[in-house]
């Protein structure tokens, strides 16, 4: 597996050194929600612990608010993307934003 990943449009693929990507290039989403900011971005880097998984090399990240600190991570850019609208929709109707069933909490 490789290390460093860079994108081609919106599909990561392996590169065998660091990307020269601009921060728009790796950004996939970010809004305010209240007091808190959610950034979803694109991190080069694979993060996953699990050596035959799938690369984990996006990132949702909400900072300030009472959720300050939560993070989720994704294998494509598409799943990212899915993943930021589900943190934004859940703060935007004040649940968890982990929370994938907001009705039944």
């Amino acid at each position: 597996m490789s290390e460093y990943y860079t994108l081609q449009g919106h599909k990561a693929v392996p590169s065998s050194e660091w990307p020269t990507l601009s921060a728009d290039q790796k950004r996939v989403a970010a809004d305010n929600v209240g007091e808190a900011w959610v950034s979803t971005v694109f991190l080069v880097l694979n993060h996953s612990w699990i050596v035959d998984g799938p690369p984990l090399i996006f990132e949702t990240m909400v900072f300030d608010g009472p959720h300050d600190g939560f993070c989720d991570r994704y294998s494509t850019w598409d799943e990212a993307a899915a993943g930021h609208a589900r943190v934004v929709a859940n703060l935007q109707n004040h649940v968890a934003p982990d929370a994938t069933d907001a009705e039944g909490l």
